[in-house]
């Protein structure tokens, strides 16, 4: 049996928070500075300070050639693996054992020297890989033309813009032959086009030079399409490793779960969210979609306008559901509930993760409210004769159409 390229154990990371006394008034923040002088004397300090561990007792490993992504919500730990993977951090516990060259891409800025060229840092990343000077010439062709920075290559890259850098960094992490290659968000700062050939890239050098890759990102459809593993992160721990498609479920209903604590979230002024919940979830595309809303009022009101708005996974919102069209608007006292129940028939939206909120506008109020519940739509899954591997098309939506054909007869 094949040694792992990578084996993390009982990993833990801890950082020390400190909190400094609140100050309310002129006199408390004369005070604070009098007590930042004196701890400058003493080397003592009046601030509580507090253990926040970033991870805890993380175990997996990752086998050559596969491609591993990373997933759970902000603040779950995720950067902070990949950190200490990349050595520009040490674990506060346990141990990471790496059998080969690791190029990584984290924040932008991360690997490169500011004052020295594109041209420059490409060699200096080589020469850090281990490789040599001809080694690296002989890629730095298709390195720069990967970029897309010919014209820039001998400027110092603290005068590139955060996409030219990034170009640069990952075309020096993907063709410089490391074995394992790890790449953060980082990724969403270059435009789509370049996105998508950044991972035409990865899923190249995966299936064809086996090299392993760690990926963390939010686009839950990248995961799905370009990786073998996927492991899913909450609160600093590792809640699962398995096939993308079961860690996107665990991550959703993980995802639910924070949903549901929005119940009982002031909305409106006199309004107060008591339910929101949409069946199935996933979903497949063109498959039918019931939502329950429930309000409470705190107060009496008047519900004028209220929408269901469907945002994707870059904030755009793509549908919206108009719950004052049967009979709004609706009034009532104070501790009176309103539900709206409902099916959408047809859920014409793409595959892909969705955030749902609404936009209310009572007597005394308007807002609009957002990521209130996760939504996952699937590939579809209809058929009928003219379509029967429609199921195979995922991020399609099914369109309803007619048309007409006139074929030319022959002469």
């Amino acid at each position: 049996m094949a040694e792992p390229v990578i084996t993390v154990e009982n990993l833990g990371k801890r950082y020390r928070l400190a909190h400094a006394p609140r100050a309310d008034t002129l006199r408390d923040t004369l005070a604070q500075g009098a007590r930042g002088l004196l701890r400058g004397w003493t080397g003592r300090g009046a601030s509580s300070t507090e253990d926040f561990w970033a991870l805890r007792d993380v175990s997996f490993s990752v086998n050559r050639g596969e491609v591993v992504g990373i997933i759970g919500r902000n603040g779950a730990g995720k950067s902070t693996l990949l950190k200490i993977l990349s050595r520009i951090t040490e674990p506060t516990a346990g141990r990471v054992t790496l059998r080969g060259r690791v190029a990584s891409l984290l924040e932008v800025g991360t690997g490169f020297h500011p004052e020295l060229t594109g041209r420059e840092n490409v060699f200096l990343n080589g020469a850090i890989l281990g490789m040599t000077r001809a080694e690296v010439r002989q890629k730095f062709d298709e390195i720069v033309a990967f970029a897309e920075v010919e014209q820039f290559i001998d400027t110092p890259v603290k005068r590139y813009s955060s996409g030219m850098y990034v170009r640069l960094a990952f075309a020096v992490a993907a063709h410089l032959e490391p074995e394992i290659l790890i790449v953060d968000e980082v990724l969403a700062v270059g435009d789509a086009q370049f996105q998508r050939k950044c991972l035409g890239k990865m899923q190249e050098v995966s299936s064809g030079h086996g090299r392993t890759i760690l990926f963390v990102s939010h686009n839950l459809e990248a995961i799905e399409h370009l990786c073998t593993h996927a492991i899913h992160f909450e609160h600093g721990r590792l809640v699962g490793m398995g096939t993308p498609t079961a860690m996107m479920t665990e991550y959703v209903r993980h995802s639910l779960c924070h949903s549901v604590a929005n119940a009982g979230r002031a909305l409106c002024d006199g309004i107060q969210l008591d339910k929101l919940n949409f069946n199935p979830n996933p979903v497949a595309a063109c498959d039918p979609l019931d939502f329950e809303l429930t309000l409470l009022a705190t107060t009496a009101t008047s519900i004028l306008d209220l929408h269901l708005f469907f945002n994707n996974q870059f904030g755009h919102r793509v549908a919206i559901v108009d719950l004052r069209a049967e009979s709004g608007p609706y009034a009532f006292s104070s501790d009176q509930r309103v539900t709206f129940t409902g099916k959408i028939a047809k859920l014409a939206l793409v595959a892909g993760n969705y955030s749902i909120g609404f936009s209310l506008r009572t007597s005394r109020d308007h807002q609009p409210f957002f990521d209130l519940f996760q939504l996952t739509i699937g590939a579809q899954t209809s058929r009928s004769a003219l379509t029967p591997y429609a199921a195979q098309y995922q991020g399609t939506t099914l369109l309803d159409y007619h048309f007409t054909a006139h074929i030319t007869p022959t002469v």
